[in-house]
């Protein structure tokens, strides 16, 4: 399994001790550092079952300067998001862990991090 996070982040923080204390096998991506690609967004939101605009974090000072709540929000518009969220990784919602079943969640909750660990 796969974790991006932002060591800044809390949630993140939260998430990597529970995997440590579950002694769960994972590798983590500093996805600021190493930003994921169109497609590798593209497969990760497949995994998750969402679209981008569900991934967004719309609060961020970029998400504000660029207008983002007032994107449409559909298929027309989905190239758009996913190239902004390449763009600007720091508006992608963390952290997201891709499992070993070929699945993910956005794990901000203790919940969805042993949901996780459950299906790796």
């Amino acid at each position: 399994m796969e974790i991006w996070i932002n060591p800044a982040c809390s949630k993140c923080r939260g998430a990597l001790t529970l995997l440590d204390a579950e002694g769960a096998d994972y590798t983590v991506r500093r996805y600021l550092e190493d930003a994921p690609t169109v497609d590798e967004l593209r497969g990760v939101l497949d995994r998750l079952g969402l679209e981008p605009w569900d991934i967004t974090r719309t609060q961020e000072a970029v998400a504000k300067e660029l207008g983002i709540k007032e994107w449409a929000r559909d298929e027309g518009s989905r190239d758009r998001w996913l190239a902004t969220l390449a763009q600007h990784p720091k508006l992608i919602q963390r952290p997201i862990i891709t499992a070993d079943d070929g699945t993910a969640v956005v794990a901000r909750t203790e919940e969805a991090v042993r949901d996780a660990i459950g299906r790796s």
